[in-house]
């Protein structure tokens, strides 16, 4: 961090674990409007906001949540995985996007599911970012791929891009 090459905004050391950085939850959610979706069409959302006093997630639905940390990583792979304290509760946080890449700035979309119903608020403790060293030059920085499709993501979450894909 002293050198730049992984920013972590706000920073906490009190979040700083043996092998990992403990990232929150923010305020920010969305769901898609439709209850079918299409890999090969742009599924729209709608945004909202959780209070203080929680939402409560149901099982079935699928939720975009945000980190409330912005983070950049220039040489080092990121992965998000959630918190033991999360899981126990039934809550994972990502379906497959665990794993970042190297160049990516920007809050992290969280894709939310839950195997019972759970309460849950903003600012809590949702997930751990644990980074992996690169040896040698990085040749394709994600932020600066033609192809990168959440580059620069703010903290609203974003819906899936996978209609941008040539298939």
């Amino acid at each position: 961090m002293k050198k730049g090459s992984i920013v972590v905004k706000p920073f906490d050391i009190s979040n700083m674990g043996g092998n990992s950085y403990d990232v929150h939850l923010s305020k920010h959610f969305a769901q898609y409007i439709n209850k079918t979706l299409d890999a090969k069409k742009h599924n729209q959302i709608k945004h909202f906001e959780i209070t203080e006093k929680g939402f409560l997630l149901k099982p079935g639905d699928l939720y975009l949540g945000s980190t409330l940390e912005y983070t950049e990583t220039h040489k080092h792979v990121p992965f998000l995985e959630g918190k033991s304290s999360t899981g126990r509760l039934g809550v994972d946080i990502h379906a497959t996007a665990g794993k970042g890449d190297v160049g990516f700035c920007g809050y992290w979309t969280l894709e939310i599911s839950t195997s019972k119903p759970v309460r849950i608020y903003p600012g809590m403790p949702i997930g751990q970012l644990i980074y992996y060293v690169v040896e040698g030059k990085v040749e394709r920085v994600y932020s600066k791929k033609k192809s990168a499709k959440y580059s620069g993501q703010t903290h609203l979450p974003k819906e899936s891009m996978m209609w941008k894909n040539t298939f």
